[in-house]
């Protein structure tokens, strides 16, 4: 298992160096891929030291423990991301308290989140999740029902659609491993194609970022990299 440094900056120092040295292998631009730091079990204080070390945005997965998070950081500036499974009774807290939903996979989620979202705040950043390699234990829509659900979230009035997720297989070897991200950048490109402006790959973790950022990744979500183990 991946493990961290105590202190969260000198880790997020070692994730950011891999990111660079990923793009750079892959012709691109570094500031082109944003890091969503996955904060879930970790405690406030470790996140308010990775805040203080210049990182923005944050991911976290469970509601309940993001919301008091959330209200003891209030005071710092950051991003914050949900990339949890999304439940339809708790759209309306999510669509309250975070810049960025990363986990849309049906309709009704959708249209309760820009139902539920301030018409005072800006609006919600979302990508649709997709299921790859058909593992029934992961969310996410299939490949095939991808079009018909971004038509829909597309014109939805309190979200902006940017982009599409995944969680996919994990695979010993490199190669196959950028094959299933091969496979998202695909199904961005149709989209667009077919007249959607999506500009958002959010794959890679802590294990196989470079894949992904060979592949086309705008945000990877890392949490053991930068924090270590869950504390709780």
């Amino acid at each position: 298992m991946l493990t961290a440094p105590q202190n969260p900056g000198v880790a997020l120092a070692a994730v950011r160096e891999r990111i660079r040295m990923a793009a750079v292998s892959a012709a691109r631009d570094p500031a082109s891929i944003t890091l969503v730091a996955v904060s879930k079990g970790q405690p406030a204080a470790r996140v308010r030291e990775a805040i203080r070390a210049g990182q923005v945005d944050f991911g976290e997965n469970y509601l309940q423990e993001a919301a008091g998070k959330l209200a003891e950081l209030a005071d710092e500036q950051a991003c914050w991301h949900y990339i949890g499974a999304l439940q339809a009774n708790k759209t309306r807290d999510v669509a309250g308290l975070f810049d960025w939903v990363h986990t849309i996979d049906r309709e009704r989620t959708a249209r309760r989140l820009s139902d539920q979202r301030s018409p005072h705040a800006a609006p919600l950043q979302v990508c649709l999740q997709v299921r790859l390699g058909a593992e029934d234990t992961k969310s996410g829509v299939d490949p095939d029902n991808l079009r018909a659900l971004a038509d829909v979230v597309a014109g939805l009035p309190r979200l902006r659609l940017r982009g599409l997720m995944c969680i996919p297989p994990e695979e010993t070897a490199p190669e196959r491993q950028r094959g299933w991200f091969r496979q998202l950048a695909d199904l961005r490109d149709a989209l667009n194609a077919a007249g959607h402006q999506l500009d958002v790959l959010s794959m890679g973790m802590s294990g196989d970022l470079e894949q992904a950022i060979a592949e086309g990744a705008t945000h990877v979500r890392v949490g053991t990299a930068v924090f270590g183990a869950r504390q709780g």
